[in-house]
């Protein structure tokens, strides 16, 4: 590969994310017009069973005409999800008791009858059905 071919591929400026399992690299590149744009890498990492790993990526290539309208949607976009949800990370991952509200609301909705103990179960065959 010539050396021009080898400046196309080199990155000029980058910033790594590490976040758990996933790692975002923020790559800035030249185009053959000498032109920047921005590459958005996530890596993820995941475990065989054998216990040898393996990574899948995901790029996004982002050129500069449109960065004024991503940027605006992306500020938008995690807006909305801190406005909703707050900055706190929910996660049944993360919190092994975490509980859904939706749990607790239909726990509340039961009647007495709902929470009766197994004896009052009536066994069924899937044959039955």
């Amino acid at each position: 590969m010539s050396d021009y071919g080898m400046m196309d591929k080199e990155e000029i400026y980058s910033k790594v994310l590490r976040a758990g399992r996933r790692t975002y690299f923020f790559d800035v590149r030249a185009t053959k017009a000498g032109d920047y744009y921005l590459t958005i890498t996530e890596s993820k990492k995941f475990t065989n069973d054998d216990g040898s790993f393996h990574y899948k990526k995901h790029k996004i290539y982002l050129y500069k005409e449109d960065f004024s309208e991503f940027r605006e949607i992306l500020a938008e976009m995690t807006d909305y999800i801190i406005s909703e949800k707050g900055e706190e990370v929910i996660s049944e991952r993360h919190q092994k008791d975490f509980k859904r509200e939706d749990d607790f609301v239909a726990q509340e909705a039961k009647t007495p009858e709902d929470t009766q103990g197994t004896d009052s179960f009536t066994d069924i065959s899937f044959e039955d059905i």
